[in-house]
């Protein structure tokens, strides 16, 4: 088994990244530096966002005032994190998480202002969530491709694990001090927490050392043509088109889940808001402990399988959900946390194939294109998959859903392609260089 990374593993050099990158000696602080602005960020704007979303229920009451908060936050992501991809490929990937950092960070200053003098309105919190996602739009691909940067090739499965840990945090804890905030100091705390944080990880990021990488074809092409040539590189590495597509419409088939899972509770086993809450609670901590199961494994190299095993056991999950009497609520929960455990099996085994397979200077674009999918799929299949269940009925649309979802993995297990992906990327680490000097040139630290 490996262990996880040490200072005194860090010190050890010379270190190689995916595809042979020399590492500084203390790659560790610089990762610890950039992870931490990325924590920082991701709790507050959580945070941020789930007092955004009390507020138009208190206010409103309706879901259709909702999902149009949620559309605003998401589709910026999906239309515009392809151009995201590429300007982390065309400008140095540290300045780009910066200035989105400043944007967050100004945007909720102006924002947590207008509140804290009597002019919160809908269209404001509107405003508010377009302008979160166009910066997620730009600053989630330029993280993604600096990551690979900075990890050593053996510790990057253990670091996007760790990205899946703090998201269960935060689903834990950040709406928690959301409302809290909100309803004993006001909404216009909670913005100038978001703004705070934006901050920190200015400071954060501003200490780390992350090399520059510029593609030489970015400048010399259009934005369309930059992410046709993402899309090239993802689909010149056989089997990892498949599997991305996979994960995608699983997540689509998932996403709804997450919406009917309190009205599950509420019509079929007669629950009450405390269930809801044990279940919801169950869920995050299944997600830790599959989080913190990929930390300890670590350097396993059968990525693709374990994303087929995932979507096996994420299916099954679902349909034993929905197949479930009334009388075996605990039986339900116990289903739900075992769903929550595979769930963390997914993004980030994904994101160290895509990061071990794709070239450093294309990466950007590839991880703009994915960001896409995600912006444009979720939504879409929340959407779809809501008005599925009001035709057919929560519990024989958790069936549904379950079997769609086990098809999936089954199709991963049987694919010719994404088995020999597996057996590339495993060979890939075995004859990865000790240390090279980087091929793309500038390659500075900034």
């Amino acid at each position: 088994m490996n262990t996880p990374p040490s200072s005194s593993d860090a010190n050890r050099g010379p270190i190689a990244a995916v595809g042979g990158r020399r590492l500084p000696r203390r790659w560790l602080a610089a990762v610890v530096a950039v992870w931490t602005g990325f924590a920082f960020t991701s709790f507050a704007t959580m945070a941020a966002n789930y007092a955004a979303v009390w507020y138009v229920t208190e206010t409103t009451g309706s879901p259709l005032a909702l999902a149009i908060v949620y559309v605003c936050a998401f589709l910026p992501v999906g239309l515009l994190a392809p151009l995201g991809g590429v300007v982390a490929d065309r400008f140095n990937r540290k300045r780009v998480i910066i200035l989105c950092d400043l944007f967050i960070a100004a945007m909720a200053l102006v924002v947590g202002a207008v509140i804290a003098i009597g002019h919160v309105s809908f269209p404001l919190v509107l405003v508010m969530a377009t302008a979160c996602g166009v910066a997620q739009a730009f600053r989630t691909p330029s993280f993604n491709a600096a990551m690979p940067l900075l990890v050593p090739e053996k510790h990057l499965l253990r670091v996007n694990a760790l990205d899946n840990l703090l998201s269960s945090i935060s689903m834990i804890c950040a709406p928690a001090l959301g409302i809290f905030l909100y309803t004993t100091i006001g909404f216009q705390a909670v913005m100038f927490l978001d703004a705070a944080g934006a901050l920190l990880s200015v400071l954060a990021m501003l200490t780390a050392a992350v090399p520059t990488i510029v593609a030489r074809d970015v400048a010399n092409q259009s934005a369309f043509a930059n992410v046709k040539s993402g899309w090239r590189e993802l689909s010149a590495t056989k089997g990892l088109p498949v599997v991305v597509l996979c994960v995608v419409l699983g997540m689509m088939a998932y996403g709804p889940l997450d919406s009917i899972l309190p009205l599950m509770v509420s019509s079929h086993f007669n629950g009450n808001g405390y269930m809801a809450s044990l279940v919801t609670a169950v869920f995050g901590i299944g997600m830790l402990a599959g989080s913190a199961a990929l930390m300890v494994r670590g350097g396993s190299t059968w990525l693709a399988r374990i994303i087929a095993v995932a979507a096996i056991v994420v299916g099954a999950a679902t349909t034993v959900a929905g197949l479930l009497p009334t009388s075996m609520f605990v039986a339900f929960v116990v289903a739900i946390g075992v769903m929550a455990v595979a769930c963390a099996g997914f993004n980030g085994p994904l994101m160290t194939l895509m990061q071990k397979n794709v070239s450093e200077e294309k990466l950007g674009r590839v991880m703009g294109l994915l960001s896409a999918f995600m912006g444009l799929g979720i939504p879409l299949g929340t959407a779809l998959g809501g008005a599925v269940a009001q035709g057919i009925g929560v519990t024989s649309f958790f069936v549904v859903d379950g079997v769609v979802i086990l098809g999936l993995g089954a199709l991963l297990v049987f694919l010719p392609s994404v088995r020999a992906l597996d057996r590339r990327t495993n060979a890939l680490s075995a004859t990865q260089p000790a240390a090279e000097t980087p091929a793309m040139e500038p390659s500075a630290a900034e």
